[in-house]
């Protein structure tokens, strides 16, 4: 009723009916379909480091760290590759000096002094029973000579080479011949036919089993001469290439930053800048009077000497087929058993002399290199012509008179053979000079750069990092 001030009934409480109990909860251990979060997959540290990279390169500071970090990589990656390259050439120009033509040279001299000996053994020999003191002196300087290098060889040269080979049958046949040689002087003072058999069997094996192998020991030492040359005197492209790259990025960088800050110099590029440069100068300038000197060395000096060698092997046969002539009197055929083999092989000594001496004389640098050459060439045309007259006198039925013609003192051939073997020696004396001036200054052109690369590297990278880090200061 309007008005009233009875309160409001209560609004009757109905009871909520009852629903379904709810269903009791599995612990987690019965939750057959329930996991553990799996953890994020574990990065590789290549790709943290890439992510790392590419989230600094989206800021200057970033970028400027991965400049600097670049360029004093490619700087010290210069400097190693110089040092390493540089090294090994280096030490290729000093086996050329000290190594490889020091043991060409005693290869050759090994030769001179076993074909020196066959000459002296048959020159005693045609003297008679009483031998000259001064010839069987000098055979057996020869054969001491020869003994001597060949110890030497073999301490020298390396285990793995042929070398060896050739080194064991020389030490193996040598003892051979020296006895042969004692037996043909036993026969000769005795008065027998025998002397001579021994001595021509001496001499065939000097001939098929010493020379020979002496020839195969030379050209082994020489080819190892050849590789060592060619090693020195190959350019560093890699080292080339490298500097390069190095000083065109520092000069990027360089002006990179002049574009970004307005600023024209930053000391530690310039620096860096100046280290690769110096580096780069050098390495290219020193490798080419490298080049220069170890060409020169090759061309005027190792040629030389080669042309020369063969020349002197070639009159030392000549000398000993000239004796053996008269020894064997006819007794020794050639293959088609029309004429002397003695005497047809003394003719192709004498010719492969003189064509080394015209091609030495070809080589001679100098008037002074010419000199020599000129002498031997005069001593052997003279060595053909008194050649001609002792086989007159032979031919005549006059064998003493033949005889005094070859081994007599003078007006003999064996006077002229003294005067060419005389000239060549001091011709590759001269040569022997020159090789080892010219190969001395190759190797000195690279002396010193190995240290210096990782110098001039080493002050580089630091100069790329300063001259970085100065831009990175302004940052902070």
């Amino acid at each position: 009723m309007p008005g009233s001030t009875d309160p409001p009934s209560p609004v009757p409480h109905v009871p909520a009916r009852p629903g379904p109990a709810p269903a009791p909860k599995s612990p987690p251990s019965a939750d057959r379909s329930a996991r553990p979060p799996e953890p994020p997959a574990r990065r590789s540290a290549w790709a943290e480091t890439s992510s790392r990279l590419r989230a600094a390169a989206t800021t200057e500071p970033g970028r400027l760290r991965i400049i600097g970090a670049v360029l004093a990589a490619l700087v010290l990656a210069f400097g190693a590759v110089t040092a390493a390259e540089t090294a090994g050439r280096s030490e290729s120009a000093e086996a050329v000096v000290g190594r490889s033509q020091p043991l060409s040279a005693d290869a050759a001299s090994i030769y001179r002094s076993l074909a020196d000996a066959d000459t002296a053994a048959a020159s005693g020999f045609l003297a008679g029973a009483q031998e000259p003191a001064a010839v069987r002196e000098r055979y057996r300087e020869d054969v001491t000579g020869a003994s001597r290098l060949l110890v030497k060889a073999a301490s020298n040269t390396d285990g793995s080479t042929t070398s060896q080979r050739w080194i064991t049958v020389l030490s193996e046949q040598l003892p051979r011949y020296t006895g042969l040689v004692e037996r043909a002087r036993a026969g000769n003072r005795q008065g027998l036919p025998l002397g001579g058999a021994y001595l021509r069997y001496a001499n065939e094996l000097m001939t098929i089993e010493l020379l020979p192998a002496a020839q195969q020991l030379y050209e082994e030492e020489t080819a190892r001469l050849d590789d060592d040359h060619g090693s020195a005197r190959a350019w560093p492209l890699m080292s080339l290439g490298l500097g390069v790259v190095a000083l065109g990025s520092l000069v990027w960088a360089q002006r990179r930053d002049y574009r970004r800050t307005n600023r024209v110099f930053s000391p530690g590029l310039l620096a860096a800048t100046a280290a690769c440069t110096v580096t780069l100068l050098w390495l290219g300038a020193g490798h080419a009077l490298a080049r220069a000197g170890l060409d020169e060395a090759r061309a005027e000096g190792q040629r030389s000497l080669t042309v020369l060698n063969d020349a002197r092997i070639s009159s030392l046969k000549a000398r000993a087929n000239e004796n053996l002539t008269l020894v064997a009197r006819g007794a020794v055929l050639t293959e088609d058993g029309k004429g002397d083999k003695y005497e047809a092989d003394y003719a192709s000594g004498m010719d492969r002399l003189t064509v080394s001496l015209r091609r030495a004389g070809q080589l001679a640098g100098d008037g002074a290199g010419r000199a020599p050459v000129a002498q031997a060439v005069s001593a052997a045309s003279e060595w053909r012509s008194r050649h001609w007259q002792a086989g007159e006198s032979d031919r005549a039925g006059d064998y003493d008179g033949a005889l005094a013609k070859v081994i007599g003192g003078e007006g003999s051939t064996g006077q002229c053979f003294d005067r060419v073997d005389a000239a060549l020696e001091r011709a590759l004396a001269y040569e022997q000079a020159e090789f080892t001036e010219a190969a001395e200054g190759g190797r000195g052109a690279l002396a010193g750069l190995p240290a210096g690369a990782v110098v001039l590297s080493v002050l580089g990278a630091a100069g790329a990092v300063l001259g970085i880090g100065r831009r990175l200061s302004e940052y902070r």
